[in-house]
Parts: C-alpha cells; structure tokens; sequence
C-alpha cells in the first residue's frame, strides 16, 4: 500500500509539472492579449522616454496589441522601479532603464527596490550618445576655457541631471575628479526642464541627446562643446570626445534597456525579446533613432544580466571612489 502511494504521488507531482509547463507555454503562445506599459522612471521628451515611445510604437506594430509608455518619475526612476518590480510578473508591465541609473539609485537609497534579483532582464534597446552643452552667452568656446571658466567661478559649475544616476550626473562627478573644479549636481524630473534652465543660463552644462539639444542649438540658446561618446560623433565631427578633452578620465555606460519583473515566466521573456529584435529592424524606428543620433543596440537576456551585474560592481567602486550620494 505503501509503495502503490509513493507510485501514485510521484505520477501526480509529474503530471502537475507537465500542466503547469503546458499551462505556461500556452499563456506564452497566446501572449499578448492586452496592451502592454513601458514604465518610465524619468519625465517625458528626454532620450529615455523619448526612444522608449519610438520602441513601443515599433513593438505595437509587431505584436499585434498596443504597447504604451506610463511617466512615473521620482526618485531618480526609483518609484518607476519599485512599480514594475512589485507588478505581477505577467509580461505586461515593463520597465525601461538606464543600467547606470537603475543600479546607482538602490546603492544610495537602500530598500527601494531589487536592481538584480527583483528583475528578469528582456534586452537591450539603445544606447545613448549626447553632448556636453553650456549656455550660449557664456564666454567659452572649447573644453580648456570651460574648465578654465570654471575654475575661476565662485563654487565651481553646475550640471543639470534627470535624477541621481542618471549619465549626467555621473559626467558631472568624473569632471569634478579630471578637472579638480566643483561640479554641482541639480536633479530634474526629466532631461527638458533642465534644458530650459541650461538656455537660461541658470545652470552651467547639460548633457542632451541630440534630438532633445538640437533646437536649443539651432536657436543659438546652448552650443555642445563636446561629445559623451567613445568616439568622435557625426553630428558633431569637429568637437573632441569627454575623454580627448581632457574633462573625465574614462566614460561610463550609456546603455539602455527593458526588465520584466522577476518571476516571469521564461517562455513570455522570450516572446518579448524576439519583438524587441524584430522592432530594432522596423525602417521607421530605425529612421526615427538615427535622426536623433541614438545607436540600436538589442541583445540576448543572459547578456544584458551580465551587463547588470558589470554595472553593478563599476557604479559601487565610482560611489567609494567619488563620494557619490543621491542628492
């Protein structure tokens, strides 16, 4: 009696597993039924939300279900995090996130949510390139008298950056240990409004994507005196590179990318990737994202976790080395 229970418990344990594979497969097969959000942590019309909207479009197209994009800022994107992290791992709340931003704000802010484990990653999307850009009624022309120019102003420079984390913000403390001049970091919900006070002349350099920069620029508001990129920029073939000026030592990752909540099931993530791919060959976002000088970059879910992690360990030795805090 014994062994016919063991029996009957060890087919009934193996059916279970067969259900619950087939019943995982099939919510996959059918997904998605309904539309789909990217959250975005930072606020709407810079190159995050920007290129976030030019991928949901792309993906609404191949999924065949409406993919939307939901602004919840603060934080620094840890309100849109903590969101998606807590969300039902269905597949149908995401996340996309800056790998810089999304790994530094729980190393300040601890508790706010699970930058590794809370998630399963999806893929890359993008990656951004910007151009550090100063005020255009500041009597600077080059990267040498802008440090110079900072040297001599009470308190040193200000950056504006879209929450702690974020590119600038870290731009903005690599300048302060290359250069020996204060930087100041002014926290915004989004890349726009700092643009507005950059034009201004309220703060003293911004870092834009150049979708976002190119108005200001053309209107004689803001002039780019370098680029954030490991290379010289097209769009941009005269200015020297952060690293060639001599404003930061070494440059950081502009990566962006999509995370599902941890628990999804993997057969969704795999549904989810294979779209994200098939939208970075879309003619119209590619179009739309060279135009605002953003390379596409999509990548297998393993890779972008090992990505995290890299992150991860590069943003912790930059808070002990830099004396980062949020701010």
């Amino acid at each position: 009696m014994a062994t016919n229970t063991r029996r009957f418990d060890f087919v009934a344990a193996a059916l279970a597993v067969v259900w619950l594979g087939g019943s995982t497969a099939g919510k996959a097969q059918d997904f998605p039924q309904r539309p789909i959000t990217f959250v975005v942590g930072l606020g709407a019309g810079g190159g995050q939300d920007i290129n976030s909207r030019i991928y949901a479009d792309a993906m609404s197209r191949g999924l065949g279900q409406r993919v939307v994009v939901d602004n919840k800022t603060g934080a620094g994107g840890g309100v849109a995090a903590s969101y998606v992290q807590n969300a039902a791992p269905d597949g149908y709340t995401l996340l996309t996130v800056s790998g810089l931003q999304h790994v530094y704000v729980p190393a300040t802010q601890p508790g706010l949510y699970e930058p590794l484990k809370g998630f399963a990653p999806v893929s890359l999307m993008f990656e951004i390139i910007s151009a550090l850009t100063v005020p255009e009624d500041m009597p600077v022309q080059n990267a040498a008298e802008f440090i110079a120019y900072g040297r001599k102003k009470s308190g040193g420079l200000t950056v504006g950056a879209p929450g702690p984390g974020s590119p600038p913000h870290m731009f903005g403390a690599l300048i302060g240990e290359a250069t020996g001049v204060p930087v100041q970091v002014i926290q915004y919900r989004g890349s726009s409004q700092a643009m507005t006070d950059l034009a201004g002349g309220r703060i003293d350099m911004a870092f834009p994507t150049y979708g976002l920069g190119a108005p200001f620029i053309a209107e004689k508001k803001v002039k780019p005196i370098a680029v954030a990129a490991d290379k010289r920029w097209s769009q941009f073939p005269d200015l020297p590179t952060l690293v060639e000026a001599g404003l930061v030592k070494h440059m950081v990752a502009m990566w962006f990318g999509l995370l599902a909540p941890a628990g999804t099931p993997a057969p969704i993530i795999a549904k989810l990737n294979k779209a994200v791919t098939k939208a970075s060959h879309d003619p119209d976002l590619v179009a739309r994202m060279t135009a605002t000088g953003t390379s596409i970059r999509v990548s297998a879910p393993d890779e972008m976790r090992s990505l995290m992690a890299s992150e991860s360990t590069t943003v912790e030795s930059m808070i002990q080395r830099l004396g980062l805090r949020a701010q």
